[in-house]
């Protein structure tokens, strides 16, 4: 059975499935600004587009594009800019 996510009103929008390993969801962001936490390590690939992150503990942000993945650690808080319509895939440990 999926699960259907939506956050920041409607503005993102993910499905959770079970891959054969990981636990993960596939999502969509619209452009915005947005601040997410984790409570697993988080592994999350952009699919489409482009986010760029603020990682935990860093001063800088990185722009990550299609097939590039950035890990967050559990029970940590990152900052997400999404300037397009962008995808993602992420995978939990």
């Amino acid at each position: 059975m999926f699960a259907t996510n939506e956050y920041f009103d409607g503005k993102v929008k993910s499905i959770a499935f079970q891959t054969e390993t990981l636990p993960a969801t596939i999502g969509v962001m619209r452009q915005g600004d947005y601040e997410f936490g984790t409570s697993q390590k988080e592994y999350m690939t952009v699919t489409s587009g482009r986010l760029t992150v603020k990682l935990p503990d860093s001063d800088t942000w990185a722009t990550f594009t299609q097939g590039e993945t950035f890990i967050v650690e559990a029970n940590l808080s990152f900052q997400v800019k999404a300037e397009v319509e962008s995808s993602y895939l992420c995978l939990y440990e």
